[in-house]
């Protein structure tokens, strides 16, 4: 977890700012730390509470992880969750992933069509709209959709960055969906209880810190795998060293500062995504990545955003 015995200083736009002195916001912000704090140690315990969260999502991944299990037990575990097998075949059926055109009506073809990594990444999708919509979580509404579709903008340019290593494209754009599932997390438990933090400025500057390695700890007690567990918490390591068979890493690290610069024009007059400061963060370097192949990857993941919002939800 962060090393929290200094002070640290707060990120702000592109740049750091130290934290405030004032008694009261001092207080705040020790209050929000603690409840960061009581998450990640729970946890790094095993126990992962995320209210409205369906279950099912588990219960796929736990199918698909499993060697001896068929697609037959994935088909009935979505079946019997019917607006889960809507966003499925939905997904399946869309334009982001239905290149050659043709319908399919039933489960077993469209979880073939999209296999495992889609599947998981269609039915996260799934569980993200439920959770915008429940009336427990009608305050973090909005906050929750912007967040999702941060999410997929990073999915689309971890897809496309993957293209430039050994990692699996698929793979790449599931952990792409899944690297905020820390602050998801954070958000989720932190409903009713803002009034403590004074405000929410207080919790916000701390998310930046704890989110990476409390997403980490979530996925590994849902039993994802090892590297996409690891790439979401290395995701704001832009010094880390380079290691064998961590692609992956390198990949998100790279994918969320690439991502960011989808939605900042260059200039008024154009649409043309701003050049990317690629200098301090080893994870291009690692990749082999050039300014030329960051052009094209966000060309790429720009045109593809509307399909894959439509597929996904966003």
């Amino acid at each position: 977890m962060p090393n929290v015995s200094t002070a640290p200083t707060y990120q702000s736009g592109n740049a750091s700012v130290p934290a405030a002195s004032g008694g009261a916001d001092a207080g705040a912000r020790g209050t929000a730390l603690d409840f960061l704090r009581l998450l990640a140690m729970e946890v790094s315990k095993g126990t992962v509470d995320l209210p409205c969260f369906p279950d099912v999502v588990i219960r796929i991944r736990d199918a698909l992880a499993d060697p001896n299990a068929t697609i037959d037990r994935t088909v009935a575990i979505v079946g019997n969750e019917p607006r889960l097998a809507a966003r499925l075949l939905q997904t399946a059926n869309s334009a982001a992933f239905n290149l050659s055109g043709k319908r399919l009506t039933d489960l077993r073809s469209a979880v073939t069509r999209l296999g495992q990594q889609l599947v998981q990444g269609a039915a996260v999708a799934y569980a993200v709209q439920q959770m915008k919509h429940a009336e427990s979580l009608r305050s973090i509404a909005k906050p929750l959709g912007e967040l999702w579709r941060e999410c997929i903008s990073v999915a689309s340019v971890s897809q496309a960055v993957a293209r430039h290593t050994k990692v699996s494209p698929d793979e790449a754009f599931l952990t792409g969906l899944l690297h905020g599932i820390g602050r998801l997390y954070i958000m989720v438990r932190a409903v009713g209880q803002a009034a403590q933090f004074g405000n929410d400025r207080a919790l916000l500057d701390l998310i930046a810190d704890w989110h990476a390695p409390i997403g980490k700890a979530v996925l590994e007690n849902w039993g994802f795998a090892e590297q996409m567990c690891n790439a979401v918490g290395d995701q704001d390591d832009h010094e880390r060293r380079w290691i064998h068979d961590s692609e992956l890493s390198d990949i998100l690290v790279v994918s969320v500062v690439l991502a960011a610069a989808l939605d900042s024009p260059a200039a008024p007059d154009t649409s043309a995504p701003r050049a990317v400061a690629m200098d301090g963060i080893s994870a291009f370097q690692h990749i082999g990545l050039t300014e030329h192949d960051c052009a094209a990857i966000l060309t790429h993941a720009k045109h593809h955003l509307g399909l894959l919002h439509d597929a996904l939800g966003g």
